[in-house]
């Protein structure tokens, strides 16, 4: 209410300022007007406030009244309960009342409970512990060595015999070569192998071999052993 009144006074005053600028007396009635009803606004807020505020002297009494009744329940319920206690002389002999039973603490629990164990028997369990850590160690380092032995006859077996083995070529110098050239002392050669050897390689043995001269088996693209070297034999027979 009061808001609407506060809007309602500066809207008049707004058009008094109006009415002064422009000196028309049409703003200034509706000025005034504005100004009456904010007015009358006001007187009928006031006489609500106070219709409202007269029937408000009686809660006071009834205030009063429960406050009384509460009292009076407090003082009945006190009655009661001094009613129900004893008179001195009723209370009896102190010692007629039976003292209480106090139950005993059960044994399990002291029965079922660890004894501490001495400094010798746990010596000896942490002996026993680093024997046993000891033994796990052994057992897996033979475990270990026997799968490596395991690994290694497996790799030889399937690994093919040195024998099998096709031997390198012979790195031959300038100068054993230029005499080689020249020579037609017999070598050996292996069919569907390039080397051509020494009758005495090692290679050769157990296989079929066919003689030829040293000169011809270069000539037809065979290379010297690296096993038993015969370009270097040679070379060093005829110097």
């Amino acid at each position: 209410m009061l808001y609407i009144v506060l809007v309602l006074v500066l809207a008049a005053l707004a058009l008094l300022v109006t009415a002064l600028i422009t000196a028309s007396s049409l703003w200034a009635w509706v000025s005034i007007g504005l100004s009456v009803l904010a007015g009358l606004i006001l007187l009928v807020d006031w006489l609500r406030r106070r219709n409202r505020a007269e029937p408000g002297g009686a809660e006071p009494a009834v205030e009063d009244a429960g406050a009384g009744e509460k009292a009076a329940e407090v003082e009945d319920f006190d009655a009661e309960q001094t009613a129900l206690l004893p008179s001195r002389g009723e209370l009896g002999n102190p010692a007629d009342v039976p003292e209480p039973v106090i139950e005993a603490a059960p044994e399990a629990e002291s029965e079922t409970a660890p004894a501490p164990q001495s400094a010798e028997a746990a010596a000896d369990t942490s002996t026993e512990t680093a024997t046993s850590a000891k033994a796990e160690t052994a057992t897996a380092n033979a475990a270990t060595a026997e799968t490596a032995a395991t690994a290694t006859a497996a790799a030889a077996e399937k690994a093919p015999p040195v024998r099998e083995t096709p031997p390198a070529e012979e790195d031959t110098s300038a100068e054993d070569l230029a005499v080689v050239k020249e020579l037609e002392d017999e070598v050996v050669v292996v069919d569907e192998h390039p080397r051509y050897h020494l009758v005495d390689c090692p290679w050769l043995s157990g296989r079929d071999t066919i003689p030829i001269g040293v000169g011809e088996a270069r000539q037809l693209g065979f290379t010297p052993c690296a096993r038993c070297g015969p370009d270097a034999v040679l070379a060093a027979a005829h110097r």
